[in-house]
């Protein structure tokens, strides 16, 4: 399975979230799926990639040309897809992935997974995300989208777009489903 992973570039955040995140990545290798990831070499994007690849798995990178000019390409690439913008480069993250898994993230990671909702919505595609919620992060995020829910701000169900898993054997869970 391709999984596209959304997450943090930035690496000054909770240590926590990147013991997880190496977890995931580890896993992900032994079980034979393929990380497909923005391609920066900062944060969680850094840290996922480097653990897939460190336990014998797969990368794809889409790699925006800022980031390439910036020097910040990860060096963890196994297929290097080059892009010129972001929102070019989430299309071609959704369009190599068969799920998409939001690990603790900011302002681009909101982006990336209201992208996906919001084409999921309107059938574009039948791809769900699933947030991984590590030490509680998106039950913020979460608490909204059921209050916009409830309010009929919402097409269909939100747990027809949208999971929440709190550990790895909950996503590893939601994966076989």
């Amino acid at each position: 399975m391709n999984i596209c992973v959304f997450c943090s570039a930035n690496g000054q955040i909770d240590p926590d979230f990147f013991t997880l995140t190496t977890e995931l990545g580890e896993w992900m290798a032994a079980e034979g799926h393929t990380l497909v990831f923005g391609g920066c070499a900062m944060g969680l994007m850094d840290c996922v990639a480097r653990a897939v690849r460190g336990a014998g798995g797969r990368t794809i990178g889409v790699v925006p040309s800022r980031i390439e000019q910036s020097g910040r390409t990860s060096e963890f690439l196994d297929i290097h897809i080059p892009c010129d913008t972001l929102s070019d480069r989430k299309d071609l993250l959704l369009a190599h992935a068969d799920v998409c898994v939001a690990l603790p993230g900011g302002v681009g990671t909101l982006d990336e997974i209201f992208t996906v909702v919001a084409s999921a919505t309107l059938g574009y595609h039948h791809k769900r995300v699933i947030l991984y919620d590590m030490k509680g992060f998106w039950q913020p995020l979460v608490s909204a989208l059921e209050q916009y829910e409830a309010n009929g701000m919402i097409r269909g169900r939100l747990s027809d777009y949208l999971l929440v898993v709190d550990s790895l054997e909950g996503l590893a869970q939601a994966l076989g489903k």
